[in-house]
């Protein structure tokens, strides 16, 4: 019997791994800040203070940001 395992993770290892800060986090995840990006995974609450993110939701909107970026470049040549 296999069992998936999915991964939530904090704040601190969200930014680690996409590069943007804290605050910029907060910003693409408020939908009334002008900054707001649908695409961003839905933070998740785990209890009335902590919420966390999925690992793979996060790897899986760096990979779209690195396709866009490589579309982007092959329809500029």
């Amino acid at each position: 019997m296999m069992i998936a395992i999915t991964q939530i993770i904090n704040i601190k290892t969200v930014t680690e791994l996409t590069g943007l800060s804290r605050s910029t986090i907060y910003e693409i995840i408020n939908a009334k800040s002008q900054y707001y990006d649908a695409t961003f995974p839905k933070k998740v609450n785990l209890t009335t203070c902590r919420v966390g993110w999925v690992a793979s939701e996060i790897n899986d909107w760096i990979e779209a940001r690195i396709a866009l970026r490589d579309q982007a470049e092959l329809l500029a040549t």
